[in-house]
């Protein structure tokens, strides 16, 4: 006869372990939230040593589920209890097998009643005015005494190596002065303030910064989460769950959770209402998936930060937009000298200058590189310069080992947001020789009519793929052109990339042809071979429109001729330089400032 202990109303089954046994023991005895939290620690402890692994952790328990891990660390605190759904979900995923499964939901149910009781005692014995309140409100703790309801502290810990954003800072302090307040002494609005950015670029790092700097003006809670609209495992968090993240971190016993977002949403309003709370909804997708979770209260501030711009929020919500840009050189340094050292960076100044350059200054690239000349401190700087200029791929040298740092895998989720027109053509930047591109050249080069282009663009404009740096010039930082070179040459054929560059050389050729002649009559003109389907010239008619064209597009035509030598178009690239002869001084002055073209990173293999 066996000595296993089997749970009242279970049927034993022969191969529940001892381990096994004892768990199940613990939950029937179970009367608190901590003694089913102690449960589901045991089962993580458990769980690692039967996979030979360490435990789970609650950024891969998130990843699993799709819930927050602010939200995940309460139910293993004991400070939440999780929904019946939940609860048998994260059992599951921490190996509790069959019988543990159901005594462990036996437990959990028996708690859920024990916590209800005393709120159905205090409704029964409450008079009938306050009894009516509350059932309205949702939330008897809510609507009696709004005093008592609990102040989450969600914010992330404040990310190291923080630096510069003064104008941003400016702008994000602005908005916090004028919560609550209306201009014209009308009704106070909801202060709503997107950062946007491109992937890499330090928007995480600026809101988690300002917002701890700022935490004090809002003593009654600060609520975060990741929406993870741009994640590598591809689960965005949808509003339902962003909402009641924040309804559980608010307390409000699950039993209490409306079954419908709207009224949800309702609550989480009702509850926000009057109080001075900061919420950061980090990484957002979109405006649909923001909206639900604005606070609706002037008193609160909402802070959103997306790759994308948000111009939904900045149009319906009055959102105030707040773009993040690349670093300058000298915050980059700054950067660089918080990492690594000023006295370490003060004796290679040219190397340092050139690992800002091949960073782009953006924010994570230069983070990557400073964590492997923090590994090697014996290592001088000028071998990782060396190693950055000899890269093959410009963006191997900048994976960390984790998908949240490595460029490459940062890029493409802004990337594969894209619909597939707008993806095929910043593939196609990759055959472009840069620095940046007009509408019509982006035209010719895709091979599309010209009335498509400015959508295509405005859509990589709006992920931050491409900068409007100028009315109709659009153009990216060097590692986004090398990652549009690997995807081209990944995804494209041979004969698609050789056709995309044929396209690109001849709209500047025939352009800057019929330019030169308008600028000097006299000049004998080149035969020139037809362009070939889809290439649409520009259209110049006169003197000033040759000569402007030529002062804007100057820089491209000069990395055009260097790069249709390199990939084997000789005839564009002599025809292209003759051109340029003689070209009025106004019109070449702006090529000064510009890097060589030859110095480019991203090039796209003409291949064939």
């Amino acid at each position: 006869m066996s000595d296993q202990w089997v749970a009242p109303g279970v049927r034993p089954r022969p191969q529940e372990s001892p381990e096994a046994c004892e768990v199940a023991r613990r939950a029937v005895a179970a009367q608190t939230l901590p003694d089913l939290a102690a449960l589901l620690r045991q089962l993580r402890r458990r769980e690692a040593r039967q996979q030979g692994e360490t435990r789970l952790t609650y950024r891969q328990l998130a990843a699993k589920t799709g819930w927050s891990r602010g939200i995940i660390g309460e139910y293993f605190a004991g400070n939440v209890l999780p929904p019946p759904e939940r609860f048998d979900a994260l059992i599951r995923l921490l190996g509790a097998s069959p019988t543990e499964q159901g005594v462990l939901a036996t437990a959990r149910d028996r708690i859920e009643e024990h916590r209800r009781r005393p709120t159905r005692d205090q409704a029964a014995s409450a008079p009938a005015g306050v009894g009516a309140v509350r059932a309205r409100g949702g939330d008897a703790r809510v609507a009696s005494t709004p005093n008592r309801l609990p102040v989450p502290r969600q914010l992330p810990p404040a990310l190291p190596g923080f630096v510069g954003r003064t104008a941003q800072l400016a702008q994000l302090d602005a908005a916090c002065a004028a919560a609550g307040t209306s201009g014209d002494g009308g009704l106070a609005p909801a202060t709503v303030v997107t950062l946007s950015g491109t992937a890499g670029v330090g928007k995480t790092t600026l809101a988690v910064h300002w917002a701890h700097r700022v935490a004090d003006r809002f003593p009654d809670g600060q609520l975060y989460v990741d929406l993870r609209g741009f994640d590598s495992t591809g689960t965005v968090v949808t509003a339902a769950e962003g909402v009641r993240g924040f309804l559980e971190a608010l307390e409000v016993p699950p039993e209490r959770i409306p079954t419908h977002l709207s009224a949800q949403v309702g609550l989480y309003r009702s509850l926000l209402a009057k109080r001075r709370m900061l919420v950061l909804l980090d990484n957002a997708r979109d405006a649909e998936q923001v909206r639900p979770l604005l606070a609706g209260s002037p008193t609160c501030l909402v802070l959103v930060t997306s790759r994308n711009r948000l111009a939904g929020l900045v149009a319906a919500e009055g959102a105030r937009p707040v773009g993040v840009e690349l670093l300058s050189a000298a915050e980059a340094w700054q950067l660089l000298a918080r990492r690594l050292g000023a006295d370490r960076l003060t004796s290679q100044p040219q190397a340092v200058d050139e690992i800002i350059e091949r960073c782009a200054r953006l924010p994570l690239a230069l983070a990557v590189l400073a964590a492997r000349g923090a590994a090697k401190p014996g290592f001088a700087l000028s071998s990782l310069a060396a190693e950055l200029r000899g890269a093959l791929r410009p963006l191997d040298s900048f994976d960390a080992g984790d998908a949240s740092t490595d460029v490459q895998a940062v890029f493409s989720w802004s990337y594969q947001s894209l619909t597939p027109a707008a993806a095929r053509l910043f593939r196609l930047f990759g055959c472009h020789p840069g620095p940046d591109i007009g509408v019509a050249a982006a035209a010719s080069l895709a091979g599309l009519p010209r009335e498509q282009a400015p959508r295509l663009l405005a859509e990589l404009a709006h992920a931050h793929l491409v900068t409007e740096h100028a009315p109709g010039r659009f153009g990216a930082h060097d590692l986004l052109r090398a990652y549009a070179a690997q995807q081209v040459e990944r995804c494209e054929p041979a004969r698609t990339r050789r056709d995309a560059i044929r396209r690109g050389l001849d709209h500047y050729l025939h352009t800057a042809h019929a330019a030169a002649l308008l600028l000097q009559p006299g000049r004998d003109p080149v035969t020139l071979a037809p362009a070939p389907p889809g290439v649409v010239p520009e259209e110049i008619t006169d003197h000033g429109q040759a000569l402007a064209w030529f002062t804007v597009e100057y820089p491209v035509l000069l990395a055009a001729v260097a790069h249709a030598n390199r990939v084997g178009f000789d005839g564009h690239a002599w025809q292209l330089a003759w051109t340029l002869c003689g070209l009025p001084a106004t019109a070449r002055a702006v090529a000064g400032p510009r890097r060589r073209p030859a110095d480019r990173p991203g090039r796209c293999p003409a291949g064939g």
